[in-house]
Parts: C-alpha cells; sequence; structure tokens
C-alpha cells in the first residue's frame, strides 16, 4: 500500500452524534482534505433502538458521511473514531478509489 493509493472512507451515524463526529474531523491534525455531510434514513430488520415514530416509518435518521483521503490516513482515522465513538449504532466502510479530481 503507498501512501498515494486513495480510499474514500463513508461513515454512518446517529443524528444524536453529528456534532461529535463532524468536531473529531475538525480536530484532525494534519487537517483533513475536506468531508461532506448528508442527511440519510436507514432500512433494515433490527429497529430495537428505533423511535415510535421510526419503527412507524420504517426507516431510521442517520447521517452520512463521506470523505477521500489516503488510506492509510483513512485506516488511522477510523481507529480514532472507533476510539471515540463507540457503539451499535454507527458504522463505517472504505473503498478505493480509481481517480479523483477537480473541475479546474
Amino acid at each position: 500500500m503507498s501512501d498515494t493509493e486513495l480510499a474514500r472512507l463513508t461513515l454512518v451515524f446517529p443524528p444524536v452524534l453529528e456534532a461529535r463526529v463532524v468536531e473529531l474531523m475538525l480536530e484532525q491534525d494534519p487537517p483533513l482534505p475536506g468531508f461532506t455531510v448528508l442527511a440519510a434514513e436507514g432500512h433494515g430488520a433490527d429497529f430495537a433502538r428505533a423511535s415510535i415514530r421510526e419503527q412507524v416509518r420504517g426507516r431510521v435518521a442517520r447521517r452520512l458521511l463521506t470523505l477521500v483521503l489516503p488510506r492509510s490516513r483513512a485506516e488511522t482515522l477510523i481507529g480514532q473514531l472507533r476510539a471515540h465513538l463507540a457503539n451499535g449504532e454507527s458504522a463505517w466502510w472504505l473503498e478505493p478509489v480509481l481517480a479523483f479530481g477537480r473541475f479546474v
């Protein structure tokens, strides 16, 4: 694995954790290259922790954060997030990025 190998890190977490997740991302040193947070809805079979409203609707409110960064840095960041956000309602995944650029 080289330092130039890029990956997309995706985090999915409850809205109540959004401020803490964003804070952790902004505290990174060196700073992260940028990230996006989106409102999302989770669907699945386990609604044990869902509110009554979410149970009736059949989906739970979630936030989705995504960013592209070197894979080695993503793996380090995952470890830091695991230490600060340990809970059964958050998930992450890492995907290879074949190409990345800006329209300039």
